[in-house]
């Protein structure tokens, strides 16, 4: 009984922190810019509820939540490193260059999750975290003269209360089941040179719910704790 109340209790400790996993680019200055112009690329967020029969259901109500919870919690962060920030809606943006970038920052994000972050690591960069969006990325920022681009997805799911009880009924037969989770990621990218400079991971905690503006504000905190900014 003892192991097992100390086991359960582990797993509530780990359970309460968000956890991230953070790459830089190599040659980044010692201390983060004063006062830079970040366009914040609005976050893209898809959430679902895992129904009893263990199929997955998208829920737009709570991944407009979640959106706009993270946007208000990002623009806070940043106005607390007295950065200057301009909102950029892609679904406004994605007719030419404008448009040919954000798709290939979608890939470029696809790909690091694959080899910096999965099973395939690339021997060619070996453990160096070195990827760009080229030179072009430039036109990205011209309007708004930024220096650095913020990008934030987010995607999970949730349990039903039908699924809930499903997993109680299996884990009383010894049976585990996925519980759903919630991961973000977010990258930095330098508009003059277009290289994605930082990287970050982050899995949710329970008390990081970014349905939740103060879910959503711990869960930022945590992802931009370390940005080079």
């Amino acid at each position: 009984m003892k192991r097992l109340a100390a086991l359960a209790a582990v797993c509530l400790m780990v359970a309460a922190c968000t956890t991230t996993n953070v790459k830089s680019a190599a040659g980044l200055p010692d201390a983060p810019p004063q006062k830079a112009r970040i366009l914040l690329i609005e976050p893209d967020v898809r959430l679902s509820v895992i129904l009893a029969s263990g199929l997955q259901e998208p829920r737009a109500d709570w991944s407009a939540s979640a959106r706009a919870n993270l946007q208000a919690a990002v623009e806070q962060s940043l106005r607390t490193r007295s950065h200057a920030y301009t909102l950029f809606k892609p679904e406004e943006n994605m007719d030419g260059r404008a448009g040919q970038l954000l798709r290939l920052n979608a890939a470029v994000g696809q790909a690091i999750m694959l080899h910096s972050y999965g099973p395939f690591p690339l021997p060619a960069k070996g453990k160096a975290f070195d990827w760009t969006l080229g030179e072009g990325a430039t036109a990205l920022g011209g309007a708004a003269e930024a220096d650095y681009a913020l990008f934030i997805h987010g995607a999970g799911s949730y349990s039903s209360g039908g699924r809930v009880a499903v997993m109680v009924g299996a884990a009383l037969l010894g049976v585990s089941l996925p519980t759903g989770g919630q991961q973000v990621h977010a990258s930095l990218v330098d508009l003059k040179t277009g290289r994605v400079v930082w990287f970050n991971v982050a899995m949710a905690a329970p008390g990081a719910d970014m349905r939740e503006p103060e879910g959503a504000g711990l869960l930022v905190e945590s992802m931009l704790k370390d940005a080079p900014l």
